[in-house]
């Protein structure tokens, strides 16, 4: 049987699988799904369209799938979908989608989340990613895969944050972060490749080589935008182990609206 304190309220029509636990005074409501294996703490407020997968591990004292902060929402049923093996640390808010973007707020698998997380509406999550302590991120903020966020970092609302990248703590980030560049401050600047976390994840010395002429491209050599993605586009001929990472880079900058940290 699904392991359910006694002194929890779920709704009959949540649906849990059988091998879900769910602590003391922990709140569930009606539309809400969780797979199998999950573990929900004590404390916590599960609520709206919202469906999380497996084999996640949520802390005391979460609330997850309340109504956007968003003076535009009606009551729409907008989603909050949540992967699979998170973990979720104490204090965390996860809000739901609006009609005025996708309606869904995701996140991925395997991402380790703090205490004091705020994940605003429309927010796109991808997987293995790490937000330290008091993390707020702003409505439509867009995170790719293995990129990590210090503590008491900020993200303004559309802002996109590329993948392996690492922001440092106590940013304001205003721009969107290129992958694979250290970032932080305020305002905010990129300080390096992420090599530390590159050589970690093991990519190759070619990609190595690759990800680092990109950042000489954008940053050390006074080109404009289009002439760095020019150039980065053109490395593929020389770098073709690289093919991927360069492409990586290559839409990231393309699809830029609110332009890059420099």
């Amino acid at each position: 049987m699904t392991a359910i304190h006694a002194t929890a309220l779920v709704d009959p029509s949540a649906q849990l699988d059988a091998t879900v636990s769910v602590g003391p005074y922990t709140v569930i409501g009606p539309h809400v799904k969780i797979g199998a294996g999950t573990t929900v703490g004590p404390h916590c407020v599960i609520e709206g369209h919202t469906t999380i997968g497996r084999d996640n591990r949520i802390f005391q004292f979460n609330s997850l799938g309340a109504v956007p902060q968003d003076k535009k929402y009606a009551g729409e049923p907008t989603e909050l979908v949540i992967g699979d093996r998170n973990i979720v640390r104490e204090f965390c808010t996860f809000n739901l989608g609006t009609v005025q973007d996708a309606g869904v707020t995701r996140i991925g698998d395997d991402n380790w989340i703090m205490a004091y997380v705020h994940v605003a509406h429309d927010c796109q999550l991808g997987n293995q990613i790490t937000m330290a302590n008091n993390t707020t991120l702003a409505g439509h903020v867009q995170i790719g895969d293995w990129a990590t966020i210090g503590g008491l970092t900020g993200v303004l609302q559309r802002m996109r944050i590329g993948a392996h990248s690492m922001v440092g703590f106590a940013s304001h980030v205003n721009k969107d972060v290129p992958p694979f560049m250290v970032v932080d401050g305020h305002p905010l600047e990129v300080r390096a490749v992420n090599l530390v976390g590159l050589k970690r994840r093991d990519f190759s010395d070619a990609s190595l080589k690759a990800i680092r002429e990109m950042h000489k491209l954008i940053y050390r050599q006074g080109k404009t935008l289009d002439e760095a993605r020019a150039a980065i586009q053109a490395l593929t001929a020389q770098m073709p182990e690289a093919a991927a990472d360069i492409a990586l880079m290559d839409d990231f900058l393309g699809s830029s609206v609110s332009g890059i940290a420099r």
